[in-house]
């Protein structure tokens, strides 16, 4: 006899009520009926397909983009009893076979997978013969060319339909615009979906944006005030480190987090952060998808985001637990440009993709209407080097021949050379006065790349060769015998592309078929970049307004307590003179600069400016030539 969900939800959850949409979706799962759900990051999405899985015979079949969203859902549900299986990289055939078979005969609820463990023909088949109940596509906007997310291996994911007709599918996002939502419906092939939206107010959340030419110092202070956990988004992986190093040379508990770290040490870092052992955790924006953590006080974007979406869904990852929250996003003068080159800058248009194919044609001596289902090793840096090729730029446009199945791209592309020197200075130069044949090489690394002493740091050998006037095999040897000698840490990775070409040459009219396709996706980009940055200039409107104006809400009242929102408070007087007086107290002991007050004293950072302006106006205090405050003679 199947169980009422309300029945479950309080058995494995302790909670008595759904909240917002839940219950609506669980009973049109229940029916039979498939269902579009975009609900807001801490909406519950999980449990929309959880309880309905576990109220029905059979297994739920969840795609995830992500091993860490994978592995801590799985983690959850054997917590709480409830028997669901994971398949991740890394596993043998053989293991794949026997978790498969346990899905089959062991009475398993939950089978989480990434949508390229549907390309194998083992698990397809493997799923046809299990009693499917019900098929979850989590973080669905990554079916859909214009999400943010875009990974083509998830158009594989309407091919679940066909291996198990007979279930109902849910596809569930945080975050989601209409166009969006309509390819996500179209690409699944849903069936008269139930469409439910959910209101994105968090209005537990005080969204800011702060201005500030230190963001170091910024970023200290956030941190200093929280007492609770605190995300900090950037966007690369040395960011992560450098950020970290500095938190912790002002007395504050981080640590890092992104791709590049192995297995053992994601784990460790994240069960501290998770346990409150380390209070921040500065992190690439994948980081925190579908971590239940509902303590986090402050989420910092140190960095602007590329969409409104993406900030979105990282900043709602504070507050979870209901209890006031911030979400604040450091920006200086410098940043429009830096995010408008980052984002924008390596999106390749027709112009180039047409220059690249024709270019990649020619590099194997391919000749019109031939080519077909021929494989090919690609050395990438020598490719780029020859026609003199942007490399961020190729790359992304081998990814766009590749998503338009022009050609296939091997997904063991993994050239990269990293490096980091672990010799002190003193030593390297001792080094070089005895291994006078190296110095040309290292003094180009030097030259070249910033922080290789402090970070693993990514280097293109051929540059080097080319700048060196030497050949490419030279300085991997030379590498190589710097990391025997101990002076680098060397990591070499050399598997190049690999492409297989899956239609005839024919130039053109190849590019032609899709070229619409290309400037729509240039033009949803940029419109992403000018919006997220219409967002950070506006200093009229409320912030959770216009991010509830975004997805297609209206707030009915300001909320009171963003940055736009104080600015425009009338100034109070009698908070001022109060203020006034405090400073001439101190500054009477000694001086003091404008953020030893700020820190020292109680009061909002705008209420103490605006008093050491009056004050300095009216000739009470004078500044120092060492920027300090003091009373006046």
């Amino acid at each position: 006899m199947e169980q009422h969900p309300k029945e479950i939800l309080q058995q494995y959850w302790g909670f008595p009520d759904f909240r917002n949409s839940q219950e609506e979706i669980i009973h049109a799962v229940l029916q039979g009926k498939d269902v579009m759900a975009l609900l807001p990051t801490g909406g519950g999405k999980s449990l929309c397909y959880q309880v309905p899985a576990l109220a029905k015979d059979g297994i739920c079949i969840v795609v995830s983009p992500l091993v860490a969203l994978i592995n801590n859902q799985v983690e959850t549900l054997k917590s709480l009893g409830i028997k669901a299986i994971a398949l991740t990289g890394g596993i043998s055939f053989e293991e794949v076979n026997q978790l498969l078979d346990n899905c089959l005969y062991g009475n398993y609820k939950f089978l989480y997978l990434s949508p390229e463990r549907l390309q194998q023909d083992l698990v397809r088949d493997r799923i046809q013969q299990m009693n499917v109940n019900l098929i979850a596509i989590d973080e669905a906007h990554c079916i859909s060319q214009w999400g943010n997310d875009f990974r083509p291996a998830y158009l594989k994911c309407a091919e679940l339909r066909e291996l198990v007709p007979q279930a109902p599918v849910i596809a569930l996002t945080a975050t989601a615009t209409d166009m969006v939502v309509q390819d996500i419906c179209e690409n699944l092939g849903l069936k008269e979906p139930l469409r439910v939206k959910d209101s994105f107010a968090r209005n537990n959340i005080t969204f800011n944006v702060f201005w500030d030419e230190d963001k170091n110092y910024r970023l200290r202070e956030l941190c200093r005030e929280c007492r609770t956990s605190v995300i900090v988004y950037v966007r690369n992986r040395r960011m992560t480190v450098t950020l970290t190093n500095y938190l912790i040379n002002q007395g504050q508990s981080a640590t890092f987090f992104h791709g590049g770290i192995n297995k053992k040490d994601k784990e460790e870092r994240l069960n501290n952060w998770l346990s409150n052992k380390v209070k921040v955790m500065v992190a690439t924006n994948a980081f925190g998808m579908g971590i239940d953590k509902p303590d986090v006080g402050l989420v910092i974007h140190y960095q602007i985001p590329d969409s409104m979406e993406n900030y979105f869904q990282e900043a709602g990852r504070a507050g979870r637990n209901g209890q006031p929250a911030r979400a604040v996003m450091i920006v200086n003068q410098k940043d429009e440009s830096q995010v408008r080159n980052q984002f924008l800058g390596s999106l390749p248009d027709v112009a180039f993709i047409k220059l690249l194919y024709n270019k990649l044609n020619n590099y194997f001596q391919i000749p019109f209407g031939e080519g077909s289902s021929e494989t090919y090793p690609l050395p990438f840096n020598a490719f780029c080097d020859t026609y003199k090729l942007k490399g961020n730029l190729t790359y992304n446009g081998l990814r766009i021949l590749d998503q338009n199945s022009v050609i296939s791209l091997s997904e063991a592309f993994s050239q990269k050379t990293t490096i980091r020197f672990i010799a002190s200075k003193g030593h390297l130069f001792q080094y070089l006065d005895t291994h006078t044949k190296t110095a040309p090489i290292i003094q180009t690394i030097l030259r070249t790349y910033g922080g290789v002493f402090d970070f693993d740091t990514k280097i293109n050998t051929l540059l080097i060769a080319k700048k060196v006037n030497t050949s490419e095999q030279e300085v991997i040897r030379t590498l190589e015998r710097l990391a025997q000698d101990e002076i680098i840490e060397y990591s070499a990775q050399h598997n190049d592309l690999e492409i297989t070409f899956l239609v005839p040459r024919e130039d053109e009219r190849t590019i032609h078929m899709f070229a619409q396709k290309i400037k729509q996706m240039i033009a949803v980009k940029t419109a992403n970049v000018d919006q997220i940055l219409t967002y950070v200039k506006n200093t009229t409107v409320c912030r959770s307004a216009q991010l509830l104006s975004y997805f297609g809400e209206k707030q009915p009242t300001p909320c009171g307590q963003c940055d736009v929102c104080l600015q425009k408070k009338p100034i109070d007087q009698d908070i001022i003179t109060i203020v006034q007086q405090e400073i001439l107290k101190h500054l009477q002991i000694q001086k003091y600069g404008s953020r030893e007050l700020i820190r020292l004293l109680t009061y909002k950072e705008s209420s103490v400016l605006m008093a050491l302006q009056g004050l300095l106006e009216d000739g009470s205090i004078s500044i120092n030539s060492t920027n300090q405050y003091e009373i006046s003679k």
